[in-house]
């Protein structure tokens, strides 16, 4: 090769290398990224809220300014809150320690079916908090039973003004304490327009039974609950300013509290839709609060958002916010808040299966009631005895019932016998069954408890399914209303051969038999709890009845009756009350008999 030649070659290859390493590689273009629908609709969203942000602050009017939607989480030993931005409200309210009927979590506040409405009045005009975004420095945490978080939500009105809402949830309970401030400048005779609507989904089974309990209680001086209609309309307003109201369901509450500064012109009112099968009803609150309160800083109030369980509602600091749970009758509440209720809490400290629980509270109240069980046989004892006596007495006179009746009045005024006094033991006992009619439908402890073949003692035991449905009964057998039915049946032919035929228009034996078969069709739809305890009392009841017969002694009743007769007729033994009582009635209707005749003369002789 010639030396130019191999010269040339190597300085080409020289500068072939020093190209590589001196001139620069190019830079590959970024791959584009793939994005699915929902993050391009976020990212426009979040690009549309930036612009109207940067052209609301460069007018200089804060009160339309647009922060991206933000869910807040607190968990509590009882609930998991979900607070939203949007309006600085109750977004989901979920109840950990309960599942609905068909084993699902429990919500009492639902998103899309809960609407928190609070029309602000300002200097501009009214503005429906609902619509606004709030910022807020909390986050999502997980509190201990014993810790406590404040949630503090912050809007801008524009002109400098504000409105804060805060809330303070408790790590353990169902109450979330509210409060709600500004300093507008509105005059302070203004009202801020408070809205709840709920839709009230299906939490049990029944949904006809479910409409039947679903009502709005609200408290002024004293209860106030719209009708419990499960297929109407309901609306009322309230005459007096409301210190509280809760949107019941069967065993949950959903309400909100105001001692200090109650709410005024309180609506009320809940509307059903028979052929919805998710809904049950949606209740509807309006009320009233006061501007000055707000500006003062005492706009403080109470949420309620948990189960309808006596032993918690009673410690709310409300004045008499228990009274959420229904314990019936005026007369009857005494019996269910003072015995009842606190017995059934004392056996439940022991006694885990509620099936045994209620056969343990039978037999504790038929061991107190024994003494008037005693007495009340003892009583028909003596009827029994007497039984031929007034035979004879009702055949002397067979087309006279007066004097039928004037005649047993005198035999048990000879023998010193009340036939009241069976009855009086069996009055006595009468309240505490009322009682539980009341109670056990209302008792939330019931509620997803099994016995035997019944696998929620709170509704009915749907033992056969029938593929129809009956008048007045349903479409529905239940085993323990059958057992109750037979079991009053065969207590009634029991009594019967203990007791005398009564005279009189009514057919009390006949009509023994009868009433349990109409109790079955009332009481086919309520509670197994219920007609399980009325089975149980029946048979418990018989028992003792049964063991009672064996220590009485009938000869010796038959002498104290024949001992009464002697001491009455000398004159030796002191009227009763209730012997002056007959004397005085047979004295009277002698006079009245007496006049009869006088008149009846008189007419004859005219």
């Amino acid at each position: 090769m010639d030396k130019n030649f191999v010269i040339g070659l190597v300085l080409i290859m020289l500068m072939l290398v020093g190209y590589q390493f001196l001139v620069p590689k190019p830079v590959e273009p970024a791959p584009i990224a793939q994005v699915n629908s929902d993050s391009a609709k976020a990212a426009t969203a979040q690009a549309a809220i930036k612009a109207d942000t940067a052209q609301a602050l460069a007018s200089g009017d804060t009160a339309v300014v647009k922060i991206a939607p933000q869910d807040l989480v607190i968990e509590t030993t009882d609930s998991r809150i979900v607070f939203t931005n949007k309006g600085g409200v109750l977004k989901e309210v979920m109840l950990k320690k309960y599942k609905t009927y068909d084993k699902k979590p429990l919500y009492l506040i639902v998103e899309n079916h809960n609407k928190f409405q609070i029309n602000f009045p300002t200097q501009a005009g009214n503005v429906n908090l609902a619509d606004q975004f709030f910022t807020t420095s909390s986050t999502s945490q997980t509190l201990a039973e014993k810790d406590s978080a404040i949630i503090t939500y912050r809007t801008d009105l524009g002109k400098n003004q504000f409105v804060e809402q805060t809330y303070v949830v408790h790590g353990a309970g169902y109450v979330i304490d509210y409060g709600i401030k500004s300093n507008s400048l509105v005059a302070g005779d203004k009202t801020i327009q408070l809205d709840w609507k709920n839709d009230l989904l299906k939490l049990e089974n029944d949904m006809t039974e479910n409409r039947k309990a679903i009502t709005v209680n609200y408290y002024t001086d004293g209860l106030h609950s719209l009708t419990q209609s499960p297929t109407s309309n309901e609306e009322a307003k309230a005459e007096d300013p409301v210190k509280w109201f809760t949107i019941k369901h069967k065993y949950f509450l959903a309400g909100l509290i105001s001692e200090k500064h109650p709410f005024t012109n309180v609506d009320v009112k809940t509307d059903v839709n028979v052929n919805d099968t998710t809904i049950v009803k949606t209740a509807n609150v309006a009320a009233s609060i006061p501007m000055s309160a707000v500006q003062k800083n005492e706009a403080n109030f109470q949420f309620y958002i948990g189960p309808n369980d006596y032993h918690i509602v009673q410690k709310v600091q409300a004045e008499n916010f228990e009274q959420n749970v229904y314990l019936g009758y005026a007369f009857l509440k005494p019996i269910n808040k003072f015995f009842l209720v606190p017995l059934f809490n004392f056996l439940e400290g022991f006694i885990s299966n509620y099936g045994l629980l209620i056969i343990c509270l039978v037999l504790f109240v038929k061991t107190l009631l024994t003494p008037l069980t005693y007495k009340s046989y003892i009583s028909m004892a003596k009827m029994k005895l007497l039984a031929p006596e007034l035979e004879e007495l009702k055949a002397r006179n067979p087309d006279d019932m007066a004097k039928q009746q004037q005649d047993q009045m005198k035999l048990y005024q000879e023998v010193g016998v009340s036939p009241l006094s069976g009855c009086i033991p069996v009055l006595a006992t009468m309240p505490i069954l009322f009682s539980l009619f009341f109670l056990f439908p209302n008792l939330i402890e019931l509620r997803q408890q099994s016995f035997l073949w019944a696998s929620d003692l709170s509704t009915y035991d749907s033992f056969i399914k029938l593929p129809f449905a009956l008048p007045f009964y349903g479409d529905h057998v239940s085993l323990f209303t059958i057992m109750m039915t037979i079991s009053s049946i065969g207590y009634a032919y029991y009594n019967n051969q203990i007791t005398p035929n009564q005279p009189g228009p009514v057919n009390m034996k006949m009509l023994s038999y009868i009433m349990p078969l109409m109790f079955m069709f009332v009481l086919n739809s309520f509670p197994a709890g219920l007609t399980f305890y009325y089975f149980v009392s029946n048979v418990v009841t018989i028992g003792q009845q049964l063991l009672i017969k064996k220590f009485v002694n009938e000869d010796k009743i038959r002498n104290i009756l024949e001992e009464n007769r002697k001491k009455n007729a000398s004159g030796e033994k002191k009227q009763t009350k209730f012997q002056k009582y007959l004397e005085k009635s047979l004295q009277a209707a002698d006079e009245a008999k007496k006049k009869q005749a006088e008149l009846e003369k008189r007419t004859k002789r005219k």
